[in-house]
């Protein structure tokens, strides 16, 4: 899954292909991605040491009432990490696309659409929240919890990921850090995916320099967002074994979509909360 080339498994998708803009309401656009794809490089596919949520969110969203007016919300989707599924991100912006010209009676009824529709992709429960304009205290600008990595004075020579990379000392340590130094690559197209992660964690402390040196490696690193997140915690888990991790990725929007996958062996899933770049 490391590789610049696209898996032959993930060629049927439309992503990095022209697609045809569909504006009637098609549930056929939405494509699922196995998630053993990249648990299988981890080994983690019978029994992952995490829980956690894909968190959805989605700007462009509208639909036509039944007298033909159009209507506009921001919806929230939670995923779960358990479901044998990821939602590939295009095809959610396809299918996202196909209700501009469709008449829905209305939010209610486009809530239980969606929620149908995203859960027989995932393969598990999809909790769905459909937000109107008003509601702008869901969606203020937080700056992200964690003590900052980002103004280290380093010096960075690897851009793959490098999970040797990572030093740990002898002091047993509860700490949070956060960087927004974060990017990977499409794994299908190569285009830059850009991102804030947070890692929390107990156990050893991490040499908060060898950790941002570690998340920097994802720079030339193709995997979707969420493969992304899974292997930062696994190599983190194995190379420090911290008693308590999560990791939280929050992306930026693409295709009026954003993206943030957390996973933890301790704590719950946490409320969205957007960042300035978000």
């Amino acid at each position: 899954m490391t590789d610049a080339h696209t898996p032959a498994s993930l060629t049927h998708l439309s992503l990095g292909k022209t697609s045809e803009y569909i504006d009637q309401y098609s549930p056929q656009l939405l494509q699922p991605v196995p998630r053993s794809l990249n648990r299988e490089e981890l080994g983690i596919v019978q029994r992952q040491p995490f829980t956690g949520v894909d968190i959805w969110n989605g700007y462009e969203l509208s639909w036509l009432n039944p007298k033909g007016k159009p209507c506009v919300a921001v919806l929230q989707a939670y995923v779960p990490a358990s479901s044998p599924n990821l939602i590939e991100s295009k095809s959610f912006k396809l299918y996202l696309n196909s209700f501009n010209q469709w008449k829905v009676r209305d939010s209610e009824e486009l809530q239980q659409i969606l929620i149908q529709d995203l859960s027989q992709c995932a393969g598990a429960d999809v909790e769905v929240k459909l937000y109107s304009l008003d509601d702008i205290q869901a969606f203020q600008i937080h700056a992200g919890e964690g003590e900052l990595l980002d103004n280290l004075d380093i010096e960075v020579d690897q851009y793959h990921p490098e999970p040797g990379i990572l030093q740990c000392g002898d002091s047993v340590v509860q700490r949070q850090h956060i960087s927004h130094l974060l990017k990977s690559n499409c794994l299908i197209t190569q285009q830059p995916d850009w991102g804030s992660v947070s890692i929390h964690y107990q156990g050893r402390e991490i040499f908060a320099d060898s950790l941002l040196r570690y998340l920097i490696t994802f720079r030339q690193h193709n995997e979707f967002h969420e493969q992304c997140v899974e292997r930062i915690f696994c190599d983190i888990l194995r190379q420090c074994q911290p008693e308590k991790l999560s990791v939280y990725a929050r992306y930026t929007r693409r295709g009026g979509l954003d993206i943030s996958p957390f996973r933890s062996n301790f704590e719950a899933n946490p409320q969205f909360e957007r960042l300035i770049r978000q």
